[in-house]
């Protein structure tokens, strides 16, 4: 026997007191569907962690008149009606750590990429309530996520909740892949939670994150398809809890939800099994505070509380584009804002589908950066105009020179936000661009020749050194001497 088993063994002949304990101790009634109806826990309560004797382990969700509903955590093939069930003292949680960087997991911690447990010092309840207004504070710093359309019209801020929306195939898990890609070496934790995905789906995004260096500042939840509905379920509160903790230190985190319209239909399909009564849709009637609760949680706590912020990115499908469905419409009313993706701009060829009109951003524009809210104040009311403009001259309008200046323009605005997936640009170049824009320096530079610029000033952009602190004139200066270098032809420039 060896020496820590010893050890072991005798703390416990230290601290054991002789008195009268009661325990309770149910069993199982039946099971089926990843449900198990359980009777004779009289104390038992709603989110207390069940064991039972064959190994499995149970979530208690629904309480009736002498039994109970526990969604299974854990199921083994021993698990029959008869079974003994006991009420676990521990509640609900995970570990949580820098050691989970890296790593992926289930939402119960463990791990699924074949590794070792993670050594974790810390341990974190799933459930907790949202930090209260005395200690969050007001979004002020920008969550930069690479893309040109987001970063300039639609910005994020460190601590806001914002919604990426669309039909299946737009490219949402594509965004939200970007953003966490961009926050390589900018000092941002992120948390990828996968839920009811397929398995090459999440190998692919697992791929992706650790292709481009972004599995070193990452954690990834998994539950796919094929695990029980109770962990589909847990997976979104997993992955926040893990947040939480590094947004408790001081860190800035970053948490994707991929995605919630999946998780309500998880959520509605247990809450059918467990005889609950449907409400819209069939979906129960606490599917919105579901969702409420696990989103209040994303905020930016103050001085006092550290400092540190939790920026969620929830995930929700839309059918044939109908956004007023119910779950899109109840995570809208609980965002700070929506990226609305539209299959007509993905299928014209503009990429990130991103429809400018009907995306908004309600308090990112307070964490911009002075130069860059500067610089897009008038680009988002201009690009909207163009889109009028341009529906005319279907129908062969004659227009105004000063409205076919604004077409042209227009057109090359459009050219310059189309971008390429798994390439985030610095923000520094955003600032190239629009500067370029607003000054005119684009309107003789034709659409078909945008993307061999912006290749041009990017690589400008990179070797300048140039910050956003810089004053105007400067960075003006250094941009028209880049473009009249591209116009003229200077083969040592492009290079």
């Amino acid at each position: 026997m060896n020496s820590d088993l010893l050890q072991q063994r005798a703390r416990w002949l230290t601290d054991y007191r002789p008195q009268l304990r009661i325990s309770e101790q149910g069993r199982v009634v039946s099971v089926g569907d990843g449900i198990a109806w359980v009777a004779g826990l009289p104390t038992a309560a709603i989110d207390d962690l069940l064991e039972f004797a064959d190994g499995s382990r149970g979530l208690v969700f629904d309480l009736a008149v002498g039994v109970l509903g526990a969604v299974l955590l854990t199921e083994t093939e021993g698990l029959t009606a008869g079974t003994r069930a006991r009420l676990h003292p521990r509640p609900l949680g995970v570990p949580v750590g820098d050691a989970l960087l890296g790593r992926v997991l289930d939402p119960l911690g463990n791990p699924l990429d074949g590794a070792d447990a993670p050594d974790c010092p810390g341990w974190r309840r799933l459930e907790l309530a949202s930090p209260p207004i005395t200690q969050r504070d007001f979004v002020h710093r920008p969550l930069y996520t690479g893309c040109k359309v987001l970063d300039t019209l639609i910005p994020i801020g460190c601590g806001q909740r914002q919604l990426l929306i669309g039909d299946e195939g737009l490219g949402r898990s594509a965004l939200a892949v970007d953003t966490v890609i961009n926050q390589r070496n900018r000092g941002v934790y992120c948390v990828y939670v996968l839920i009811g995905q397929k398995r090459s789906a999440v190998v692919d995004t697992i791929d992706l994150l650790r292709d481009y260096g972004a599995m070193d500042c990452t954690t990834v939840v998994v539950a796919e398809a094929g695990a029980l509905p109770g962990l589909q379920h847990l997976a979104p509160f997993a992955g926040c809890t893990i947040a939480e903790y590094w947004m408790r230190r001081g860190r800035h985190t970053l948490v994707v939800y991929d995605d919630l319209s999946t998780h309500a239909k998880t959520y509605r399909e247990l809450s059918l099994l467990l005889r609950r009564p449907p409400g819209r849709e069939a979906y129960p009637g606490d599917s919105f505070s579901v969702h409420a609760r696990l989103l209040e949680r994303a905020t930016c706590l103050n001085a006092a509380q550290g400092g540190g912020s939790m920026t969620a990115l929830p995930i929700a499908e839309t059918r044939q584009g109908e956004i007023a469905d119910y779950i899109p419409t109840n995570l809208i009313s609980i965002t700070d804002g929506q990226i609305y993706l539209d299959r007509e701009l993905f299928t014209a060829g503009f990429r990130p589908a991103i429809d400018i009109g009907l995306s908004v951003s309600r308090i990112g524009g307070r964490a911009q950066h002075p130069a860059i809210k500067r610089e897009a104040a008038r680009m988002k009311l201009d690009y909207l105009q163009f889109l009028e403009l341009e529906m005319f001259t279907r129908f062969g309008a004659r227009l105004e020179s000063g409205m076919e200046k604004s077409i042209r323009r227009g057109r090359v605005l459009r050219e310059i936000l189309k971008q390429e997936r798994l390439a985030p640009l610095p923000i520094e170049f955003q600032l190239a661009w629009m500067l370029a824009f607003n000054d005119g320096l684009l309107d003789t530079v034709a659409p078909q020749q945008v993307q061999a610029l912006m290749a041009q000033l990017q690589s400008g952009v990179e070797a300048s050194g140039l910050q956003l602190d810089d004053p105007r004139r400067q960075w003006a200066a250094q941009v028209r001497d880049w473009l009249r270098a591209w116009l003229h032809g200077d083969a040592g420039a492009q290079k």
